[in-house]
């Protein structure tokens, strides 16, 4: 039978024209077409492209808050044209719901990409520095592709190969368990480690510093639901300490926050960077369009896709960093100053999103995947759940980031479940309404029902009783609908 290069069931299948769609830009695929070093290297540019083509797929648009909607940070609008939004934020979401769609996608599609660099690198002669460095960025993104995955969907389709049959097998495909896809996460960016080298080879690609900080990620993950292998903190705590005692090497550290979120060039390339997806205003397909106008409230022209909760807002501690993260005062065309609590929406607004022009719906901000924040903040946490109590580098770690937001030092000799409490309300803090953290923090803490409780009276409200089953996401309907196991 003949085979097909296909990424999985229904993204590809559903119909010809969707399946044989072109688009060339760095596509190489099948093992015909990577013949030598460039081809190789072109085909992980189409892996790269799988999360960041801005109007299909991934992760440069809103759907990164939309899919992260659930947490206590973010939330839309009541009314108008907001209800794809809404369904995550009242834990009503059905299979049709497009933001689960395009991360699912996404991650797929650079799944894809990934799997068919791995699986040519081998036959590839020629300077093994080079092969290494792209086969080991291959492995990191079919690895981050995962991660997500399986944090927001649970038991999902685990594809390793490029060449398939289309048969009944491949559309009948079973779900694996969240250990087996852990167990490849953990696989691909250990080899990855030791293929990447220490310089990034280009602005949003990583390092071997950015490859240790997702596993720690993953590790500190593994440490809380569903897995809760309490063995993970002390690997979490001892990879993301190599990253912090070899900060230099990598070329990190953390940026002053009104650089960090200037909504300008000055942003772009920071030492803050340990994994961001560059963009570009310039190119429209691959520009991040979740800053800009969908942060945007009515009174300045925008979309209104989200907004802050008011009860992570009140609560968020006063200082330089609320001031840089949140927009309070709207300014109208006609010159009116609007306080939130005045405005149409009745809400606080990310001022970390904003950029220079913001009505529009593109811009060249990077979409900040790891920060080097994560990896101080990764490293407190871990080791003093290891320890069971924070030693003097957790207590450094906790209080850079404190002392940047403008806050002091924490309190000293914390008990170790205060001072991990003390860390989990600073990654709270420190990442609101970015869409890579918090909704995930309260999935592996179990705290996602205490975090949708009491709520204030403005904000949305759930929809019946969460339980667990609400804490993934359902397979999107166009796979769903072809694989009876989806």
């Amino acid at each position: 039978m003949k085979k097909y290069m296909v990424i999985l069931f229904g993204m590809l299948l559903m119909s010809c024209s969707k399946f044989l769609e072109e688009d060339p830009k760095g596509q190489v695929v099948g093992s015909g077409a990577i013949v030598d070093i460039p081809s190789l290297d072109a085909a992980l540019t189409g892996a790269y492209k799988g999360v960041t083509r801005t109007w299909a797929r991934g992760f440069l648009n809103a759907n990164t808050q939309g899919f992260a909607m659930g947490g206590d940070d973010l939330t839309t609008l009541f009314g108008g044209n907001k209800a794809n939004f809404r369904q995550i934020d009242q834990f009503e979401v059905t299979s049709a719901n497009p933001h689960i769609a395009w991360i699912w996608n996404g991650c797929y599609k650079m799944i894809q990409g990934a799997n068919n660099v791995i699986a040519n690198a081998p036959k590839i002669v020629g300077d093994q520095t080079r092969i290494d460095q792209i086969t080991g960025e291959a492995y990191f993104l079919r690895a981050l592709g995962y991660y997500w995955l399986v944090r927001g969907f649970g038991p999902v389709p685990l594809i390793t190969k490029i060449d398939y049959e289309i048969t009944p097998e491949l559309l009948n495909v079973k779900k694996a368990e969240p250990t087996a896809v852990y167990k490849v996460i953990e696989e691909d960016l250990l080899k990855a480690e030791t293929l990447i080298g220490v310089t990034k080879r280009d602005p949003g690609r990583p390092n071997k510093g950015t490859v240790k900080a997702l596993l720690a990620d993953v590790y500190l993950t593994e440490g809380g639901w569903p897995l809760k292998d309490a063995s993970k903190y002390a690997l979490a705590a001892s990879k993301a300490k190599e990253v912090i005692d070899d900060k230099a090497t990598y070329n990190f550290d953390l940026a002053d926050l009104a650089v960090l979120w200037a909504g300008d060039v000055r942003a772009i390339g920071t030492k803050e960077e340990v994994m961001a997806f560059h963009t570009s205003e310039n190119y429209g397909g691959a520009s991040n369009s979740f800053t800009g106008a969908p942060t945007i409230p009515a009174e300045e022209g925008g979309w209104e896709d989200y907004h802050a909760e008011i009860n992570f807002f009140t609560s968020f501690p006063a200082g330089k960093r609320k001031d840089i993260t949140f927009h309070t005062v709207f300014h109208k065309a006609d010159g009116t100053l609007v306080p939130w609590e005045n405005s149409i929406s009745k809400h606080p607004y990310y001022a970390k999103f904003r950029i220079e022009k913001n009505a529009n719906a593109a811009s060249s901000m990077p979409m900040h995947m790891l920060r080097y924040a994560h990896v101080l903040l990764i490293y407190a946490e871990a080791q003093a759940r290891a320890a069971g109590t924070p030693n003097e580098a957790a207590y450094a770690a906790l209080n850079a980031v404190r002392n940047r937001a403008g806050l002091g030092d924490a309190p000293a000799n914390l008990p170790g479940a205060g001072f991990v409490s003390m860390v989990i309300a600073e990654r709270a803090w420190e990442f609101a309404g970015e869409g890579t953290t918090r909704w995930f923090d309260l999935i592996r803490l179990e705290q996602v029902e205490a975090a949708n409780a009491n709520k204030n009276d403005a904000d949305l409200k759930p929809i019946g009783t969460i339980t667990k089953a609400d804490y993934w996401f359902p397979a999107p309907l166009t796979d769903a609908s072809i694989n009876p196991n989806l």
